[in-house]
């Protein structure tokens, strides 16, 4: 009988790491002796705090309250003290926060959703009151977007290794034992579901449990190369809570200087990223799991969509200039941009080579974008001085396009149709972060009327407008600010 139904884990699998790895973690930062945690909750029994907890009879807060007794007292009757700073709770939070989504084993349960499998998150779980629960809520609501069933041992009132819970999800997916795979990174909840017949993989290492999951399955595609060539730029400065400020076209990491350079003052650390793949550097390079996005032109694209599509990964978003709609599913996107005439340059961008090579011809041709709003197209020959990028500045953004070319930055607009494919799987969405909408009266492509209406969308909007701006917010602004022109 063929496989057709894959089961994931969640805490060790899809997210890590798992209860028991942070409770080795803080043990280890408090000197407490090893498995300490674990020890306390195996000898508290089926009607222990934990496992009450995970059959849903109490929630997360009370847990933590018998927890915290039962600690105390097992440490007083081993003649160990707890420390004076020893927290359960502590330990809950530090779990919420600093855990991260597994994103190898996510793209493996997706690229199997897509090749006719099903999918389900089979985990032992609490009912999160906590203060940290808002985090709990976003990787909940982001797994029930990927996933055909989510089953929390809390809300069906069974826990693993009860083989009764495995019999429930096989019910509820109406599927045979001889059709499923099972991934769990602790191997007594495997146990069970291996002499029901089930296929079982303990995952311990995540390229070997994705191997042995492609074996299984027949998929070759489950253990996804990196794709090849795509470099990402940024710039960090500062400590702290991270904002990741993201650029548009014709412009790099250096039209946000006059913000990124104050960070040293402010100690906040902010990150300037060239590329969509934000989600993966932050977590894969910088190991950091949430940030505030703030974008302008393009990159205010990028942070909209950040936010509907990872708000788990924001803390808050803005964006300069750029307003956000949801993808109409009714017109293609081609189709709208031919209906308005000051999108044009837009139009002109699409043939691959043409508009490279008048571009490269002349690297000068930066000034006469940044003077004219983003118009390139109809322009004089010999434009009028840019008034916010003149001198060393110039020159700067000229060697880097020098080096870089325009290619990749002009692929952005060839690529407008798939990426309003894939923005219509969320047409109906709002977004729920916190967000702040930024207009400039004399943008006049990225019009403040653009913006009306995006509270319908985001709930959360908080709105600002400078009338006497034009499109190159940051820029135009900090040197007015400053006494410039």
């Amino acid at each position: 009988m063929a496989r057709r139904l894959v089961l994931f884990d969640l805490g060790g699998v899809l997210f890590t790491p798992s209860p028991l790895g942070a409770f080795g973690r803080y043990e280890a930062s408090l000197h407490l002796p090893r498995n300490f945690l674990q020890n306390v909750i195996v000898g508290a029994g089926p009607d222990g705090p934990y496992a009450r907890a995970m059959r849903g009879e109490i929630a997360l807060s009370q847990m933590v309250s018998e927890l915290e007794e039962d600690c105390k007292k097992f440490a007083a009757s081993s003649g160990a003290p707890l420390p004076e700073t020893f927290s359960v709770a502590q330990v809950f939070e530090d779990f919420t926060t600093q855990g991260k989504l597994n994103t190898a084993v996510l793209q493996a349960a997706v690229t199997l959703r897509n090749n006719g499998f099903r999918t389900c998150v089979l985990t032992n779980n609490w009912i999160d009151d906590g203060p940290q629960r808002h985090i709990t809520a976003l990787v909940l609501s982001l797994l029930r977007r990927h996933f055909d069933l989510v089953i929390e041992s809390c809300h069906v009132g069974l826990k693993k290794p009860d083989p009764r819970i495995y019999e429930y999800a096989l019910g509820v997916l109406k599927a045979k034992p001889q059709e499923v795979i099972f991934l769990d990174d602790i191997d007594a909840n495997l146990k069970p579901a291996r002499e029901m017949g089930i296929a079982t993989i303990l995952v311990k290492d995540t390229d070997a449990a994705l191997k042995e999951l492609q074996d299984l399955c027949g998929i070759q595609q489950i253990m996804l190369p990196p794709a090849p060539g795509v470099q990402l730029h940024f710039v960090e400065m500062g400590n702290g809570p991270v904002v990741c400020l993201c650029h548009g076209f014709p412009e790099s990491w250096f039209s946000w200087r006059y913000q990124v350079m104050p960070s040293r003052a402010n100690g906040w650390q902010r990150e300037q990223i060239m590329k969509q793949s934000i989600c993966k550097h932050l977590e894969d390079n910088k190991g950091i799991s949430q940030a505030v996005f703030i974008g302008h032109d393009w990159g205010g694209a990028v942070v909209w969509n950040m936010s509907l599509f990872y708000p788990e990964r924001v803390r808050a978003v803005a964006g300069l200039n750029t307003p956000y709609r949801p993808a109409d599913p009714k017109v293609d996107i081609m189709e709208t941009i031919k209906a308005r005439p000051v999108f044009d340059y837009q139009l002109y961008f699409q043939e691959p080579g043409v508009a490279e090579l008048e571009l490269e011809k002349d690297l000068n041709v930066l000034t006469l974008s940044l003077s004219a709003g983003g118009l390139l197209v109809g322009m004089p020959e010999d434009p009028p001085p840019s008034q916010i990028l003149a001198g060393a500045d110039l020159q700067y953004f000229i060697r880097q396009f020098k080096k870089s070319g325009f290619r990749t930055p002009l692929n952005w607009y060839r690529n407008m149709r798939a990426n309003w494919l894939w923005r219509l799987s969320a047409k109906d969405r709002k977004i729920l972060v916190p967000a702040l909408m930024v207009t400039a009266g004399k943008d006049f492509v990225l019009h403040p009327n653009l913006s009306k209406g995006m509270e319908e969308w985001i709930p959360q909007l908080t709105w600002g407008h400078i009338e006497e701006c034009g499109h190159w917010t940051q820029m135009e602004r900090y040197r007015m600010h400053r006494g410039g022109v």
